[in-house]
């Protein structure tokens, strides 16, 4: 599937509550390599999961029915691509991977829906891991996680599993005759994310992974789509599969600080520096026990938004320059030790919190900062370990705002810049005297580099399919 379209979307504040009005109402945030409109990331969704709309649950376990499922979906028209255009040679294509695109319907708290998956597959069955990524797809109308890790996930050939669980609205208006079915009301996500979780484990038929050998299927969500996961576990509690079994595995909340309760499958929870900047990071403990099975992953260098990749960072409309940390390399570390854990029952190791000192009198930061002002603490890595830079949050728009800025900000004006500038980083470059002070030359920085890179990979806290798009970024620093 091809499609790259315009559609709605909104691009929110950080604590922002996505409404349906705000959503058709904001255009897509394109990424740098797009030729047509993508969709863009933002909005924390109901900061801590809460309040979510009145749902009624079971009060003790029951198997969810299973909805029905429609013939694969081809047309009319072009379909709405909740997928990033991703470079070529890091693309679906190049990994001879698939998208289809199902219509899924039943009842959900007291009421008929229509929604709409995609599952993005091997080609080749046989290349399938047996492991499933679902996500509630992003408000924005990105399948945000699937992006964020789709270099690991295709090269190990893990299936993507998209789910729309908000408005229909911008999927009507931008191709009314495909999608005119859809309908998903206030309320309904929770069951709707059970009941096809639920599906694609089963034999049901017209179920597309019947015949895949289904190993575990995970959760995942970033910002709004996290508030999403976090809104559903009430549901996973009692919601199962027909053997009582959970129906997913484990769980991903990703940009999010919210505290989140204590569940009966592993999960990762991935705050960025912008949560501890913010002073919302969980103070949650990691845990092994049963019904605790949980870990916080902090990575010094990450933001709320992957800034890398989309468009409308290129020019850069920020007071600051933006930060081109590669989130995803990292994000994917936690993926890979959630798959560890739920997959095998290796339980991932215990990492350190990014430190805070909550004083922004000394450094202007709640993070507690080095001597080259990058954050202490948290998962180390080769960007702030070996530094040619300082990575921080949040920035802010350019005053004036730039004239030859992106059309989305351009067209939005400042209020968009501000926006997408504080659900960014900013990175510094060290000045070439600074640079002289920690390494000898350009062949001994690239060699700690590696050698940093080597450490992390041995620990468990980088992945080799990333390690050519950091020595990129290394080779490209001028001394």
């Amino acid at each position: 599937m091809k499609g790259k379209g315009m559609y709605r979307v909104v691009v929110g504040v950080v604590i922002a509550i996505v409404s349906v009005s705000t959503l058709a109402a904001q255009t897509a945030i394109p990424t740098r390599e797009g030729r047509g409109g993508q969709a863009g990331q933002g909005g924390q969704g109901r900061r801590g999961g809460g309040p979510a709309p009145e749902i009624n649950l079971p009060s003790a376990p029951v198997a969810t029915p299973l909805p029905t499922i429609s013939v694969e979906i081809t047309g009319p028209g072009p379909i709405f691509e909740s997928l990033m255009e991703l470079k070529t040679g890091d693309d679906m294509a190049h990994f001879k991977y698939e998208a289809h695109e199902y219509f899924v319907s039943g009842t959900a708290n007291g009421q008929p829906y229509t929604t709409r998956i995609v599952i993005r597959r091997p080609a080749d069955a046989a290349k399938f891991s047996g492991l499933v990524l679902a996500e509630s797809m992003h408000p924005s109308g990105n399948a945000w996680m699937f992006h964020f890790t789709h270099t690991y996930s295709m090269t190990t050939g893990h299936i993507g599993l998209d789910i729309l669980t908000s408005t229909s609205v911008p999927f009507a208006e931008f191709n009314p005759e495909r999608y005119k079915s859809l309908r998903v009301g206030q309320g309904q996500a929770p069951e709707i994310l059970a009941q096809v979780g639920a599906l694609m484990k089963s034999r049901q038929q017209g179920n597309p992974l019947a015949t895949l050998p289904v190993r575990k299927m995970v959760l995942a969500g970033t910002s709004a789509s996290a508030a999403a996961l976090i809104n559903y576990l009430p549901a996973h509690m009692v919601l199962r599969l027909a053997d009582m079994k959970p129906i997913y595995d484990g769980f991903l909340p990703t940009s999010t600080g919210a505290n989140i309760r204590q569940i009966d499958v592993p999960m990762i929870q991935v705050p960025t520096m912008t949560e501890v900047m913010s002073g919302t990071a969980t103070p949650r403990q990691d845990g092994d026990e049963p019904g605790d099975q949980f870990r916080v992953f902090e990575f010094p260098g990450m933001a709320h938004i992957d800034s890398r990749d989309a468009a409308a960072y290129y020019p850069n409309p920020c007071k600051l320059p933006i930060s081109r940390f590669p989130l995803a390399a990292y994000m994917s570390v936690a993926l890979n030790h959630l798959w560890q854990w739920v997959d095998k029952g290796t339980v991932p190791p215990r990492a350190d919190r990014i430190l805070v000192d909550r004083n922004v009198a000394n450094d202007g930061s709640l993070m507690a900062l080095d001597e080259h002002g990058n954050a202490r603490g948290g998962i180390r890595n080769v960007y702030v370990d070996v530094p040619v830079k300082k990575y921080g949050v949040r920035n802010e728009g350019a005053v004036p705002p730039i004239q030859n800025a992106h059309p989305f900000v351009a067209v939005r004006g400042e209020a968009a810049q501000n926006q997408l500038c504080g659900l960014a980083g900013y990175e510094m470059a060290f000045s070439q005297a600074d640079l002289k002070k920690l390494y000898k030359d350009k062949k001994d920085y690239m060699r700690r580099v590696e050698k940093s890179l080597d450490e992390a990979t041995k620990q468990g806290w980088f992945l080799p399919v990333y390690r050519s798009v950091v020595l990129a970024d290394a080779a490209a620093v001028e001394f």
